[in-house]
């Protein structure tokens, strides 16, 4: 699953069209997802008008925040488990994606950082909870959940939240 809302306030414009090299964030993130995965989603607030080549599924909320995606994900989701990277995160890598999917029970997660991470469908219940209560943050979701630490690079763990970040790591 694709993450590709986010206010992007800091950023100043939508992170998913941010340019990678040859291509966008998203194009990026969703091929990275692709080598990872047999099923690919991408959700987001269809309200945002993104221009991306490919469908975004609406995360059906006014909340701009990951667990409003993930659990809108994990329901459309064909499969029982689901790999999560965010559009910002362009260093990721698909062993990484895989290593999570391997690892996870409810739930599995780098250590020290919520995303990316893999999520069971078994998580639903306790991410739907929080979300209808207003509990955005993943970290104690995450906490709640039977969540494997999987071992990524923190360099690979880059999360890109304005163009002077893009722009020093040389990402553009």
């Amino acid at each position: 699953m694709l993450l590709v809302g986010g206010a992007s306030t800091r950023f100043g414009s939508p992170k998913a069209l941010a340019r990678l090299g040859g291509e966008t964030l998203a194009e990026r993130a969703w091929r990275v997802l692709g080598e990872a995965c047999d099923e690919r989603l991408a959700v987001g607030k269809r309200a945002d008008g993104l221009e991306l080549p490919f469908a975004v599924a609406d995360d059906g909320t006014e909340t701009r925040a990951a667990l409003a995606g993930i659990v809108a994900g994990l329901r459309a989701a064909p499969t029982d488990l689901v790999v999560v990277l965010p559009v910002d995160m362009p260093l990721v890598t698909a062993t990484s994606l895989r290593g999570l999917a391997e690892a996870c029970g409810d739930a599995a997660a780098p250590h020290g950082a919520p995303l990316p991470a893999a999520f069971r469908r078994s998580a639903l219940p306790v991410l739907e909870r929080r979300l209808a209560a207003g509990e955005l943050t993943l970290r104690a979701a995450l906490d709640e959940l039977d969540t494997a630490e999987v071992h990524i690079s923190p360099e690979l763990l880059v999360n890109v939240n304005t163009v002077d970040e893009l722009r020093l790591r040389n990402l553009r």
